[in-house]
C-alpha cells in the first residue's frame, strides 16, 4: 500500500484587489510557496502554523477544492487535479464546524440528507447514522432530536464530524476542528481522531495552530509558515533538533548562598535566596545530566541539602518560532 496523501512542491498565489481612495491596488499572495509532504495509513499528521500560513488552502488543494497553480497532490493514489472524483470517493473532510447544514433539520435529519447525496441505501445509511449518532455521543446530547439552529458549538462540531465520518473513507482532511469549543467536547473529538489513526488505520491530516494540541494528538507535525514547511517530525524529534538550552531548576538548604561552588564548576546561573536557609538554583545548559550529577555531589559534599530538581525542556512553541525565524 502506497503513501494516502502525497504532496510535491505545490504551489498556490491569490490575487487580492484593495481599494483605495481613487483607485485599486491589486497584490498577489502566495499562500503556497512549493509545499512538499507525505502521510500514511494509520498516522495522525498535523499540518501546525498561525493563521494564514497555508493550513486551509493545502487542505481545500486535497479535497479538490481549489486547483494548485503548480505542483502534485495525490490521495489515495489518484491525483487531486485529474482524477477528482476518485478522490473525493476516498475522503471525510471537516472545513468548518458551522457550515453546510441546514437550521430546520434535526442532526439525524442533516446526516441523512448528506448520505443520500453520497448515494448511501436507506439501509446502509440508517445503521451508519445509528453507530456514528452513539460514537459522537449525540444521542446523549440530544442532538439528534433537535433542530441543527439550536446546536451548541460543539454539537456542530461533533456533527460536523460525523458528516465527515459518513463514507468510512480512508483518508480524512480536518481543518481545525476543535476551534473554540469547550473542553469536553474538543478532548472527545481529539480521542476519537486518535483511535480512527490508530485502530481503524485511517490517514488523517489534521491542521491547527494549537501547540498543545498538535502535542497530544499528532504522530508527526509539519511546521507550516509563510506558505513553507519549515520543519517536519516527532514532537521529540523536533524539539532534539534546536539548539535551545534546557533550564535546569534546583531547591537546596545551607547555611549560605552556593555561589562558589558555582563559580568553582565555572556554571553560569541565576541564585535566589529564600526564607530559612533555602536557596534556588537557575541553570541554562546544553546537557543537564553531566552538570547535575557533578553539581549535586558538590552540594552534598559541601553540606547542602538538595529539595527539589526540575528540568524544563523546549517546547514546541520553541520549536515553531526557532524554525520560522530560520525560514525568513
Amino acid at each position: 500500500m502506497g503513501h494516502a496523501i502525497e504532496v510535491e512542491g505545490l504551489v498556490k498565489t491569490y490575487k487580492v484587489k484593495s481599494r483605495r481612495l481613487f483607485r485599486t491596488k491589486v497584490e498577489f499572495v502566495e499562500a503556497l510557496r512549493g509545499v512538499s509532504f507525505k502521510v500514511d495509513y494509520g498516522e495522525v499528521v498535523c499540518l501546525l502554523g498561525p493563521n494564514g500560513a497555508g493550513k486551509t488552502t493545502t487542505i481545500k488543494i486535497l479535497a479538490t477544492l481549489l486547483i494548485p497553480d503548480s505542483g502534485i497532490a495525490r490521495v489515495a493514489g489518484y491525483d487531486v487535479v485529474k482524477e477528482a472524483n476518485k478522490v473525493r470517493e476516498n475522503i471525510g473532510i471537516m472545513l468548518t464546524v458551522e457550515k453546510g447544514f441546514y437550521g430546520k433539520l434535526t442532526g439525524r435529519e442533516n446526516l441523512e440528507y448528506f448520505a443520500a447525496l453520497y448515494g448511501m441505501s436507506r439501509d446502509q445509511a440508517r445503521r451508519r447514522i445509528d453507530y456514528l449518532i452513539q460514537l459522537l455521543e449525540l444521542d446523549k446530547l440530544g442532538a439528534d432530536k433537535k433542530l441543527y439552529e439550536e446546536f451548541s458549538l460543539g454539537m456542530k462540531a461533533r456533527l460536523s464530524l460525523a458528516r465527515a465520518l459518513l463514507k468510512d473513507a480512508p483518508v480524512l482532511l480536518l481543518d481545525e476542528p476543535t476551534l473554540g469549543l469547550d473542553p469536553p467536547s474538543a478532548r472527545k473529538i481529539r480521542e476519537l481522531v486518535k483511535e480512527l489513526a490508530h485502530s481503524d488505520g485511517k490517514a488523517i491530516l489534521y491542521t491547527t495552530h494549537n501547540m498543545f494540541e498538535a502535542e497530544i494528538v499528532c504522530d508527526r507535525v509539519l511546521l507550516i509558515n509563510k506558505g513553507l514547511i519549515v520543519a517536519e517530525g516527532t514532537s521529540s524529534e523536533l524539539k532534539s533538533r534546536i539548539p535551545k538550552l534546557k533550564v535546569v531548576n534546583l531547591t537546596i538548604r545551607g547555611r549560605e548562598s552556593p555561589k562558589s561552588i558555582l563559580s568553582e564548576l565555572q556554571c553560569r546561573g541565576e541564585i535566589g535566596e529564600l526564607e530559612n536557609g533555602y536557596f534556588t538554583i537557575k541553570l541554562h545548559v546544553q546537557s543537564p545530566e553531566e552538570l547535575l550529577s557533578t553539581l549535586i555531589k558538590r552540594l552534598v559534599n559541601a553540606g547542602y541539602e538538595v529539595v527539589d530538581i526540575r528540568v524544563e525542556e523546549p517546547t514546541l512553541e520553541d520549536v515553531f518560532i526557532y524554525f520560522s525565524g530560520a525560514s525568513t
